[in-house]
């Protein structure tokens, strides 16, 4: 993960250096993103496992470099936070399960102006798992248990999905970003009663800021 973590970063920067030699309308933009997410759980099994959205946040850098008029290519180096909420029952105890998942996500998106100053935004990414944390909230009090990437066997470490997203310039420099993102793969192999086979699924909304 970490190769491509670095690959990823040298991309960006390679791309912001070669802005210096190309016109304006034909140089790179450079940029920050970051807003809040809302994610949940698609089963892919068919146990009884109910699951609610939870938020967290999402942040990182961006450079959208001109192809031909109206379409541009973006990668982006992202970290984003997914994850689920579960009602759990038992004899003893009523409590609520929440778990948060950590990721590093390199997007590859097109970007295409549909008008003035409103963009497109699809293509695929490459998620990193980087930590998962499982909160339980009940009735004799909360627990919590943060697992690490290395240690986390029970989740994959690498998935591939897709996003598809819009934005708006609010001005030359900022920008309102709206995306759906979901996984292509299963998170986990194998399915429990605890923890059903299931694919990420993560609606963002933010700002981006442009150099």
């Amino acid at each position: 993960m970490k190769r491509i973590f670095m690959a990823a970063f040298i991309l960006l920067v390679a791309g912001r250096a070669n802005a210096q030699s190309n016109d304006v309308k034909n140089t790179p933009s450079f940029g920050i993103k970051g807003g809040a997410s809302f994610s949940n759980i698609i089963k892919t099994d068919d146990s009884d496992f109910k699951t609610d959205y939870v938020t967290g946040f999402n942040a990182g850098i961006f450079i959208s470099i001109p192809i031909v008029d109206r379409l541009s290519f973006q990668p982006e180096l992202m970290f984003s936070q997914k994850g689920y909420k579960s009602d759990r029952s038992g004899v003893l105890s009523n409590g609520t399960l929440t778990q948060t998942t950590n990721w590093i996500e390199v997007p590859i998106l097109a970007r295409i102006e549909a008008a003035k100053g409103f963009n497109l935004y699809v293509g695929p990414q490459v998620s990193f798992l980087a930590k998962t944390t499982n909160k339980y909230e009940g009735t004799f009090g909360t627990a919590e248990q943060t697992t690490i990437e290395d240690d986390a066997d029970q989740f994959k470490k690498s998935i591939l999905g897709g996003v598809l997203g819009a934005g708006f310039d609010i001005t030359p420099k900022v920008s309102l970003n709206g995306r759906y993102a979901l996984d292509f793969q299963k998170n986990n192999e194998n399915g429990t009663t605890s923890t059903p086979e299931f694919k990420n699924q993560v609606w963002q909304v933010g700002l981006g800021l442009k150099f």
